[in-house]
């Protein structure tokens, strides 16, 4: 286990969406980890991954059973810990969605933008 002070960036790429429940929440989670621990930290949705950020899906998005909690728990929480939320905007014509259907604070970013962030993280993970 490291020791010492957490400083960088870590960028999460979710490419997953709702069909693939198993993946909603691990990012939300462990970017919120990242986060309290004062790291600067965004996820960036490509692929399916917009789909999760549907105001009418993060609601229904839940655990297995009855043992855990639902996706808006998840993504609540990264949130009020600071981690940005960015999408990929062709990927919202693959899914025809537009930016007004997902949750406040996504904001919408090209190719290049992406690539920027990824080069300037310190760990890139994906989804």
């Amino acid at each position: 286990m490291w020791t010492g002070e957490f400083e960088g960036k870590v960028l999460y790429v979710q490419t997953h969406g709702e069909n693939d429940p198993g993946r909603c929440a691990t990012p939300f989670f462990l970017a919120a980890s990242a986060a309290a621990m004062e790291v600067e930290v965004g996820i960036y949705f490509t692929m399916y991954g917009p789909q999760l950020l549907k105001k009418t899906v993060v609601d229904k998005i839940g655990p297995k059973g009855d043992r855990g909690q639902r996706l808006s728990y998840f993504v609540k929480q990264a949130t009020d810990l600071g981690v940005r939320l960015w999408v990929c905007q062709p990927s919202l014509d693959l899914n025809d969605l537009a930016i007004e259907e997902l949750i406040d604070g996504v904001e919408m970013i090209g190719g290049a933008a992406f690539n920027d962030l990824a080069m300037n993280a310190d760990a890139v993970v994906s989804f």
